[in-house]
């Protein structure tokens, strides 16, 4: 009988060692806009950030455009860093909730917004302004691409563009430098792609901002780079419907403690995080456009 008890004791202890390990372990998926590797590069020191703060093991999981809704609908994912139009579809239809804006770092400084940029060669003189791109062909990353498609989208509808009617050809990318060296090599009239992609393209040494011509050009806004359109939220940290509160509350404060040296920071080219931004223009955005979770 003694031994049996103590048995009984071991077992239990060791299903519960299983099942509290088990319960420590999450899943992050993020939107990798520019492929597995760069986004595994960018965002696994969050992942060993959040592991060391709260000792739980947070794993990075990079997700194509396709795979987001599918893996969020399947349970797959605790949290999710994706573009903003991306969250208003899963918490429209899947129940998600921001928790966190991420802060960017370019040029020197923390930016919350983003927008879209429509842009030609310098050598194309037929496109000048957005009604020049009527009957020119035009190229975006994606139709669920927030920055890489859906702005520029609404800035062609508010000028009378309906693109799906009035390009020779409307073309998508995958990727945002996809598309602006399409652009480049005259595969396309035009393209629109997420700002900030021109000036880490010619930070690279990939292009020169001077062969490209912005459309419908943004000066008065006082945002860093080249922009289109009107500006938006920076991506969302959301957790899933069945995600925890209590566990989505230490992320938050995990992450509202990084600061800009931070390895994880560093990696992900952003300054930190602060609390979720109000996410309703996007909402509207997709209401107007039918698009997303309103399709």
């Amino acid at each position: 009988m003694k031994k049996k008890a103590v048995f009984w004791v071991v077992t239990v202890f060791i299903l519960s060692s299983v099942a509290a390990f088990a319960g420590d372990n999450y899943t992050l998926g993020v939107l990798a806009k520019r492929g597995p590797v760069k986004a595994l590069k960018k965002w696994s020191a969050t992942g060993e950030y959040l592991s060391s703060a709260l000792g739980k093991k947070f794993e990075i999981i990079p997700l194509s455009f396709d795979e987001v809704n599918p893996a969020i609908k399947a349970g797959k994912l605790d949290f999710f860093l994706v573009n903003s139009s991306m969250f208003v579809t899963a918490k429209v239809k899947y129940g998600a909730s921001a928790i966190s804006t991420m802060v960017n770092s370019r040029q020197g400084k923390a930016l919350k917004s983003f927008g879209g940029v429509i842009f030609t060669s310098v050598d194309n003189d037929a496109i000048n302004t957005l009604a020049d791109l009527k009957g020119n062909s035009f190229m975006g990353v994606k139709k669920s691409s927030f920055g890489g498609w859906q702005m520029a989208y609404n800035e062609l509808i508010d000028a009378g563009i309906d693109p799906f009617a009035d390009f020779s050809d409307l073309k998508f990318g995958n990727k945002h430098d996809n598309v602006v060296l399409a652009v480049q090599n005259g595969v396309v009239g035009a393209g629109t792609v997420r700002t900030d992609t021109l000036e880490r393209m010619a930070a690279d040494e990939t292009i020169y901002m001077d062969d490209f011509k912005i459309i419908n050009g943004e000066n008065g806004s006082g945002f860093p780079f080249v922009l289109s359109t009107a500006l938006y939220p920076e991506w969302p940290l959301a957790k899933s419907k069945n995600t925890p509160d209590a566990i989505a509350n230490q992320v938050v404060a995990a992450l509202k403690n990084m600061k800009s040296d931070d390895a994880a920071a560093k990696s992900a080219k952003i300054v930190g995080w602060v609390d979720a931004l109000d996410y309703m223009p996007v909402e509207k955005l997709q209401k107007k456009l039918k698009i997303g979770a309103f399709k």
